[in-house]
C-alpha cells in the first residue's frame, strides 16, 4: 500500500503541464530516432545529455525515460516495414514481422508490435513500483565488497557473454576503464596518465566520451560507407491499425509469455533486451513446430508479439534496477546513470529517501509514456517511415553539429572539442572492426564505482583480499557469474560444432555433385 500511495503522489508530479510536455518530447524523439537506421535511444540520450542541464532533474529524467521506451517502438517500426532493425533488440522482430508486412499485413504487424510493447512495458512498470523499493532495501545490506562484486559481474557479463568475441568485448571494457583513471587520483593525489597536460588533471568528461562514442563515432562510420542510390522499398502501411478478435486471441498468449521471459533480464547485465527477445522468439518457434499447421516463416503473429513484449518488459525492469541498485544493463541505461551523476544524484537506497519526488514522479511517468507511445505509434507509423527520406548528409551533418555545440556549451573549452574528436575517431575504429561499444560505456560508468569500492574493501580489511568473497551476497554473485560464463561457453562450443558439421556436410554434398 505504501508503494501505491507513493505512486499516486508521483502522478501528481508527472502530470504537471511541464512534465507532461517532457514526456511527449521524449516519446516523439525516441520514436523518431529509433526509426532511423543506425541511430537509437542511446545516441538520443547522449545528444540530449549536455543540453538538459538547464532542466530540473525530474523533467530531464522523465524525458530520458520517454526516449528510452520510444526507441523500442521506433526500432520495431523499421524492422517491420524495411527489414532494417535500428538496434539489435529489434532483430528478432524482423523474422516474422517483415513477412507479415510483405504479405499485406503491415498495419496488423505494427499494431501487434505496439500493443506488445505496451503490454510488456505496462506490466513491468507496475512490477517496478513494488520491486524497486524492495531492491533498494536489499541494497542497504550491500557494502564495498558487494558493490565491487556487482560491478565486476556487469563488467564480465557485458564484455564476454554479450559480445560475439570475448577478446573484443574485453578490449572495449579495458578502454572504458582506462579512460576513467585519467586525471588526479582522489586518494593519493598523484597524476595518472595525464601526460603533463593540465586540462586532463580533472579527467575526461563522461559527457564528452558518451557523445563521442555513441554519436560522433556513428557519424564517422556512416560517412565512411559508400552508398549507392537504391529504390525505396518501404512497404505500404496503410490499412486498419488494429487487430481482429482472432488476431488478438492468437497474439495474447505470446505477449504474456514474452513478458514473462523479459522481466528477469531487467536486472541481469547481459546487454539489455537483445537476449530475451531472441529467447522469446525461439520459444514461440518451438511451440509453433508442434502445431498441425505451423505458421512460422509465413508471417506468424506470435513470432512478432513475443519479442516485442519481451524487449519492453526488460526495459521497464531495467529502469527499476537502475534506480534501486545503480546497475545499468545496457548502453542507454549507462548513459542515464551518467546523467544522474552529472546532477549530483547517486541511484540506490538513499535515492528513495532523499529524492522521493524524483523517483516516484519518474516511475509514474513510465505509465504515461506507455500510453503516449501507443497513441502515437498505432495511427502514425506511416509518418515515422517518411523520416527515412531525409538525406544522410543532412541528417548526420546535423548530428555532428549538435555534438560540437552540446560539448562546447557545457565546457566552453576547445580542448574538450579536441577530446570529442579523438573519442569519435576511436569509436569509428572500434565500430569498423566490430568491437562492441556497450562494454566501453559500462566500463566508463562503473569503473570509478568498482575502483573506489575495491579500495574501501581492502583498506577496511588491512589488505586482506579474502574480504571480497566473505559475505553470502558476494558468493552468490560470483557463483551466478561463473554459471553464466560456463553456460555461455558451452553454448558457443556446441554452436561451433554444429557450424563445422554443417560446413562439412555442405562440402561433401558439393563434392558428390561434382563427381
Amino acid at each position: 500500500m505504501d508503494a501505491l500511495m507513493s505512486l499516486f503522489e508521483g502522478f501528481t508530479h508527472a502530470l504537471t503541464p511541464m512534465n507532461l510536455l517532457w514526456v511527449l518530447v521524449g516519446c516523439f524523439l525516441g520514436t523518431a530516432v529509433g526509426v532511423l537506421p543506425g541511430l537509437g535511444s542511446s545516441m538520443a540520450v547522449a545528444l540530449l545529455l549536455p543540453m538538459t542541464f538547464a532542466l530540473d532533474p525530474t523533467g530531464a529524467f522523465i524525458m530520458f525515460a520517454g526516449v528510452y521506451f520510444g526507441g523500442l517502438f521506433g526500432d520495431s517500426t523499421m524492422a517491420i516495414l524495411m527489414n532494417t532493425p535500428g538496434q539489435a533488440s529489434a532483430i528478432a522482430s524482423t523474422f516474422e514481422g517483415h513477412k507479415m508486412a510483405k504479405a499485406g499485413r503491415a498495419p496488423q504487424a505494427l499494431a501487434t508490435a505496439a500493443i506488445g510493447a505496451f503490454i510488456g512495458g505496462f506490466i513491468s512498470c507496475f512490477l517496478v513500483v513494488f520491486v524497486a523499493p524492495a531492491l533498494a532495501d536489499l541494497s542497504t545490506s550491500f557494502g564495498p565488497a558487494e558493490f565491487f562484486a556487482l560491478a565486476l559481474f556487469a563488467f564480465v557479463a557485458t564484455s564476454s557473454v554479450v559480445a560475439d568475441s570475448v577478446l573484443k568485448g574485453l578490449t572495449a571494457l579495458v578502454l572504458g576503464i582506462g579512460i576513467t583513471v585519467i586525471g588526479i587520483d582522489s586518494v593519493s593525489g598523484t597524476e595518472r596518465f595525464t601526460l603533463g597536460v593540465p586540462e586532463l588533471f580533472d579527467g575526461v568528461s563522461l559527457v564528452t566520451v558518451t557523445v563521442g562514442v555513441l554519436a560522433l563515432g556513428e557519424v564517422f562510420f556512416i560517412a565512411s560507407r559508400i552508398r549507392r542510390q537504391t529504390k525505396d522499398n518501404t512497404i505500404n502501411s496503410s490499412g486498419r491499425p488494429f487487430l481482429s478478435r482472432k488476431e488478438v486471441g492468437e497474439a495474447l498468449p505470446a505477449w504474456l509469455r514474452g513478458t514473462a521471459i523479459g522481466l528477469p533480464f531487467g536486472v541481469i547485465p547481459v546487454g539489455g533486451a537483445d537476449v530475451p527477445t531472441f529467447m522469446a522468439y525461439g520459444l514461440e518457434r518451438k511451440l509453433d513446430s508442434r502445431r498441425k499447421d505451423p505458421q512460422f516463416g509465413k508471417g506468424a503473429i506470435r513470432g512478432l508479439a513475443a519479442p516485442e513484449a519481451a524487449g519492453s518488459a526488460t526495459t521497464g525492469i531495467a529502469m527499476g534496477a537502475l534506480l534501486a541498485l545503480g546497475l545499468p544493463i545496457s548502453a542507454t541505461a549507462a548513459i542515464m546513470l551518467a546523467a544522474f551523476r552529472q546532477y549530483g544524484i547517486q541511484p540506490g537506497p538513499l535515492l528513495f529517501d532523499r529524492s522521493p519526488e524524483l523517483v516516484w514522479g519518474l516511475l509514474a511517468s513510465f505509465f504515461v509514456a506507455m500510453i503516449v507511445l501507443l497513441i502515437i505509434n498505432l495511427p502514425f507509423a506511416p509518418l515515422w517511415a517518411k523520416l527515412l527520406k531525409i538525406p544522410d548528409p543532412y541528417l548526420y551533418g546535423g548530428i555532428a553539429v549538435f555534438c560540437g555545440l552540446g560539448i562546447y556549451a557545457t565546457s566552453a573549452s576547445t580542448f574538450e572539442l579536441l577530446i570529442l574528436l579523438g573519442i569519435g575517431v576511436l569509436s569509428f575504429v572500434l565500430k569498423r572492426y566490430g568491437v562492441p561499444l556497450a562494454p566501453l560505456m559500462i566500463g566508463m560508468v562503473l569503473g570509478p564505482l568498482a575502483e573506489s569500492n575495491l579500495r574501501d574493501s581492502l583498506l577496511a580489511s588491512g589488505g586482506d583480499a579474502s574480504t571480497l568473497v566473505s559475505s553470502p551476497i558476494t558468493i552468490v554473485i560470483y557463483v551466478v557469474l561463473i554459471a553464466a560464463l560456463v553456460y555461455t561457453g558451452i553454448g558457443r562450443v556446441l554452436a561451433r560444432k554444429r557450424q563445422k558439421q554443417t560446413t562439412s556436410r555442405a562440402s561433401d554434398s558439393a563434392e558428390s555433385i561434382s563427381l
